[in-house]
């Protein structure tokens, strides 16, 4: 209540006068009810904020101003506003972060894929050839064929080889093993230092020397050294019946090729030691060499045409064809389940955005009928989507390159921190992470991403535009 001689006081200044500034003094009056935004300075004072603070003041009394938390002075529609905001922005975040994490991880995946691809196909041609030729060709004959062979400008390096199976037992322990009978001198070109020879070397299988070489694993499984002897069988069928041929052998030296299969299994020896052992020529074949690798098929049937149809020649990559599918296969489906996540976060975006639009459908109105055409009112969500869909493909691409590039250090830190090995080499071919980083794979990456992301602002941003201001500013 204003005191008398106050109130007399005010009335006599107030007369007669136009303007007045009303007075902020607490002693004078109830405190005027404006909330200031502290980020972009922006005022409310509504109808709506002004009732509900005029409700307050005549239940709690004026010092509920200082009193009340800025939740409990603010209209419950503004606070729910509020908070709606926020986990639009929360869905907001959540879908640039599931592009990061898919575009991401999908070049990271890719990348190793690509890298498990080169180094398989590096470690099977260190000990295989590029292609190889099997038909009527005897062990006194092959010469004929080495020289018409040879002429060919694609073929680097011939080597006849026997190859065949045999069981080692040596002591109590048995083991299946591949045998080929090589020529040293031939086979080295073929070799052409892509194996790691522990110890010996390939001129270490002189004829009628009855020596081996043999893979490293092999030798840890069964405990052999340098000069031990091994006892090596031939099942040979004859007549229908099976006759083992024995045939006792000296270890010469150990290899390392990197691929399981050969250093658990392969057997070194001289050509013409094999064929002691064989009594047909259905084991022989002439190994070759290319120039490229990946031309090996180009390769393949230009020999077949020059030694005609009663050979049958094939190249590394038919040799190993379900190698490489199975990588191309599971390429294929890994980017196929990391797309699904990219698909996800194109749907929180679409989510984000109709809760936009349905949040700011007064504002919509209101600009409408100020003369904003609807083409601008969904461009502004066009433009939202794209922003999303732009800083998330882009993070994600650079964090994708950033892990895929360094996986190959990582992966050995990470195995030491948790003390186990990701890839056995009792298990695994490959036994470390390899990481090639495509750029082709990155752009297709980058693209579909931005596509599918960007498409999916399309349906907010075109609901925006079948709003009624009208029916809005009705209420209804």
């Amino acid at each position: 209540m204003i005191p008398p001689v106050s109130s007399t006081r005010l009335e006599n200044m107030v007369t007669g006068r136009k303007e007045w500034c009303i007075s902020r003094q607490r002693h004078w009056g109830v405190p005027i009810p404006v909330f200031y935004n502290v980020h972009d300075g922006t005022v409310l004072a509504t109808e709506e904020s002004l009732s509900h603070v005029g409700n307050l003041i005549r239940e709690h009394g004026t010092d509920c101003w200082w009193t009340m938390s800025m939740e409990d002075l603010l209209p419950p529609t503004i606070v729910n506003s509020n908070k709606s905001n926020g986990f639009i922005s929360f869905v907001s975040m959540m879908s640039l972060t599931g592009i990061v994490l898919g575009v991401a991880t999908l070049i990271t995946i890719l990348s190793v894929m690509n890298g498990f691809e080169n180094e398989l196909r590096n470690r099977l041609l260190s000990m295989s050839a590029h292609g190889y030729i099997e038909g009527p060709i005897s062990e006194n004959e092959w010469e004929n064929q080495y020289k018409l062979i040879s002429e060919s400008d694609e073929v680097k390096a011939i080597s006849p080889t026997f190859v065949f199976n045999g069981i080692i037992k040596d002591g109590s322990s048995i083991r299946s093993v591949n045998v080929n009978g090589v020529i040293p001198e031939y086979e080295s070109k073929i070799l052409d230092n892509n194996i790691k020879f522990i110890a010996g070397d390939i001129d270490s299988l002189k004829k009628d020397s009855n020596s081996v070489l043999i893979g490293q694993n092999l030798a840890y499984s069964l405990n052999l050294f340098i000069d031990d002897d091994i006892l090596l069988m031939i099942p040979i069928v004859n007549n229908g019946v099976i006759e083992p041929i024995l045939s006792k052998f000296k270890v010469k030296g150990f290899f390392e090729a990197g691929i399981q299969e050969h250093d658990s299994s392969l057997v070194l020896m001289n050509f013409y030691d094999a064929s002691k052992l064989l009594t047909t020529n259905n084991n022989f074949r002439l190994r070759y060499s290319v120039d490229d690798p990946m031309l090996s098929q180009e390769t393949s049937e230009k020999l077949s045409e020059l030694l005609g149809n009663k050979y049958s020649i094939i190249d590394w990559t038919q040799e190993n064809s379900a190698y490489f599918g199975a990588i191309k296969l599971e390429k294929v489906m890994m980017s196929i389940v990391l797309m699904l996540v990219i698909a996800v976060a194109a749907f929180n975006i679409i989510a984000s955005l109709i809760m936009t639009v349905t949040e700011k459908k007064d504002d919509i109105a209101v600009l409408r009928t100020l003369g904003i055409s609807s083409r601008s009112i969904q461009n502004i969500f066009l433009y939202q989507g794209f922003l999303i869909s732009f800083v998330g493909v882009t993070v994600g691409v650079i964090l994708g390159c950033v892990i895929a590039i360094n996986t190959p250090e990582w992966a050995p830190m990470l195995e030491n921190f948790f003390g186990f090995q990701i890839m056995p080499s009792d298990v695994f071919y490959v036994t470390r992470i390899p990481s090639i980083v495509n750029t082709g794979d990155i752009a297709l990456i980058a693209f579909f991403s931005f596509l599918i992301t960007s498409l999916a602002s399309y349906y907010p941003a075109r609901r925006a535009t079948e709003i009624e201001p009208a029916a809005v500013l009705r209420g209804e």
